[in-house]
């Protein structure tokens, strides 16, 4: 049996307080399981919005999608991380990545390294946010013995590290574009090559992990073109056919966006859909409609 469904959704611009607290709500309301934060320069702090997320809802689990790790100091980070789950009430879910934009770093005077020394501090981080949080002697306490790890992943060293530490395995559907700071995204076969990968390595996990999958794109229309065409333009070498097969591309007609969003968790294993603040409000009826047929 396919696990269910679960969907979160991404909160990227800056919001004062009540229209923050709003925001929230609303995604609270249209039945999204996860209210998610990002970590880049210029957008939201992650854990103070999580608290404030937190104090405007009730039911949604809370994320950071991803923390940065290259930000951030472990000891200080295990203090943030049990810090937001205790004031949340235990619904923090700490998401983790390499981070993939040298600007930032360059603009907060940190090192950005080769893409190996980003890999290896991630794996530092994991071990020693384990090692802290899981003593009983490390103030402050989280509220749930274990806070779930997710952890964004495409290459071979950091689909090892996830199948090694991660309750969550999460997939951008992209690789590192040319262009520094920017993502290409990957086809159906290559992210289907990326998840056999992983399976691999984590053949022999007692559990196995949820499977997460980030839809840059969401679009409800009998007319998909003219949405698809700024990624067109972006990306020259696709047509518009190939677009629209995008794994993290979900634009047409209703039934065909569930019709593939359920297609696509019996092929890979993805029954845990992120999609952008832009897409909240478009995704609704998509996610109300693979409820209706999950139950």
């Amino acid at each position: 049996m396919p696990r269910p469904f679960r969907f979160g959704v991404n909160l990227l611009t800056p919001a004062p307080a009540a229209e923050w607290r709003a925001k929230c709500r609303r995604a609270e309301e249209l039945g999204y399981d996860v209210i998610l934060v990002p970590d880049h320069l210029g957008m939201i702090a992650p854990f103070p919005a999580l608290v404030a997320a937190a104090q405007a809802t009730e039911r949604p689990r809370l994320g950071t999608f991803v923390l940065n790790a290259g930000f951030w100091n472990p000891a200080l980070l295990a203090r943030e991380v049990a810090t937001t789950d205790a004031l949340s009430g235990g619904r923090l879910e700490l998401g983790l990545g390499t981070g993939y934009v040298g600007a930032e770093h360059e603009a907060a005077g940190l090192p950005y390294g080769s893409p190996r020394e980003r890999v290896d501090h991630l794996r530092r981080t994991v071990t020693e946010l384990e090692r802290l949080l899981g003593s009983e002697e490390h103030q402050p306490r989280p509220a749930q013995s274990r806070v779930p790890v997710l952890i964004g992943a495409n290459g071979d060293r950091m689909l090892r590290l996830t199948a090694e530490h991660a309750d969550i395995a999460a997939f951008t559907g992209a690789r590192p574009g040319n262009t520094p700071g920017t993502l290409e995204p990957l086809g159906a076969d290559e992210l289907d090559e990326r998840v056999a990968r992983y399976r691999a390595l984590a053949a022999d996990r007692a559990e196995p992990a949820e499977l997460n999958l980030l839809i840059q794109l969401v679009a409800v229309t009998d007319d998909p073109g003219p949405v698809l065409k700024p990624l067109l333009e972006r990306q020259p070498g696709l047509t518009l056919d190939e677009a629209l097969a995008l794994p993290i591309v979900l634009a047409g007609p209703l039934e065909d966006v569930v019709a593939k969003a359920r297609a696509q968790r019996e092929r890979f294993g993805f029954s845990y859909l992120t999609v952008l603040e832009p897409f909240m409000e478009e995704f609704a009826p998509v996610m109300e409609r693979l409820r209706e047929e999950s139950a």
